[in-house]
């Protein structure tokens, strides 16, 4: 089992930026690609980003140039630093592992709880 626990959610303005966390614990942090998926009000959830065990990187064209995924195994966490957040980018963010980096949520073994981003227009 592998437990994922995100922080750094808030409210924030437009045009301002936050760094959510995802901590893992339970397996080899390294063993897992990582993904963020968000789920915006009355929305299904969506593909935001992806790092694999050797850190390649994939973005949703939506957030492409504005956030940055990265990871560090030592501290078994991975990042989402956003930047020039606009109000769809609205929405709960959790991470997921699993066993490579793509954008379909199924595909993932383990998902966390969530922080909500809230972005002021």
């Amino acid at each position: 089992q592998v437990q994922l626990v995100e922080s750094g959610g808030g409210l924030v303005q437009a045009g301002g930026s936050l760094r959510l966390s995802c901590a893992a614990s339970g397996r080899t942090f390294s063993d897992y690609a990582m993904g963020w998926f968000r789920q915006p009000p009355g929305k299904g959830r969506e593909f935001v980003a992806a790092i694999s065990r050797n850190a390649i990187t994939y973005y949703a064209d939506s957030v492409k140039g504005r956030f940055t995924i990265s990871r560090d195994n030592a501290k078994n966490t991975v990042w989402l630093q956003m930047n020039g957040l606009i109000p769809e980018d609205t929405a709960v963010y959790s991470c997921a592992a699993g066993p490579r980096a793509q954008n379909i949520l199924s595909q993932y073994d383990y998902l966390g709880q969530g922080t909500q981003v809230t972005v002021s227009s």
